[in-house]
Formats: C-alpha cells, structure tokens, sequence
C-alpha cells in the first residue's frame, strides 16, 4: 500500500494529475490548526490503509499555500481547509470539505466513481 504522501511543491502537484491517468488519486487540503482538519486527517488515513489502489497526497496549507492556491486554481473549486478531492484522468470526480470527510464519504466516492 502505498504512504500517504505529502505535497511540498507545484512539481509535486503536477505529478498527482498525471498519476490520476493512472489510478485514482485523493487530494487532501490540511489546516494544521484546525481541530476538524484533524479528524479529517484521521479520516484519510483510515481510508488509505484500506484503499490499495488509490494515492492519497495531502498537502498544508499553511506551510505551502502556493501549491494549496494552485489546486484551487486548477480545479477551479472555492479553497476550503480541510478539502478533499477525487481526481481521475485529471479532472475533480468529486469533492467535499469539513465535517463531510469521512472514510465512509471517501469510499462511497470512489465506488461511485471508479468501482
């Protein structure tokens, strides 16, 4: 299984879209400070270890709002903290913010979407 993998650049985020050609990919936006990022976070990684085929990257937005601005950007979705994203073959399939990330909301996403 792959580790949840953190996103410290643009070239970073440039490699997530190109991976979502190749398998899903979860994008998570992480506030550090916040208390429902924190449980989100933990919501993440719970779905991660039961989810072999997917990467899931995350990023702080705090410590690297360049590349958390860049996915708002990109994505053309409204920055929120925490945010979450399913990516495939480079477009958003889904998303969802605050207290709606759970392993449950990820998962039912991903089957949705990808199953």
């Amino acid at each position: 299984m792959p580790a949840l993998q953190k996103l410290e650049s643009d070239g970073n985020l440039k490699q997530v879209w190109e991976n979502s050609t190749q398998k899903p990919i979860v994008l998570f936006k992480h506030s550090a400070t916040c208390p429902v990022s924190a449980d989100a976070f933990d919501e993440l990684e719970s779905f991660q270890e039961s989810a072999a085929d997917v990467h899931c990257y995350y990023v702080v937005v705090s410590e690297n709002r360049d590349v958390s601005n860049q996915i708002a950007e990109e994505t053309e979705i409204k920055h929120e903290s925490p945010q979450i994203f399913l990516i495939l073959n480079k477009k958003v399939v889904w998303h969802t913010s605050h207290s709606q990330i759970s392993k449950y909301s990820i998962t039912e996403a991903l089957n949705q979407n990808y199953g």
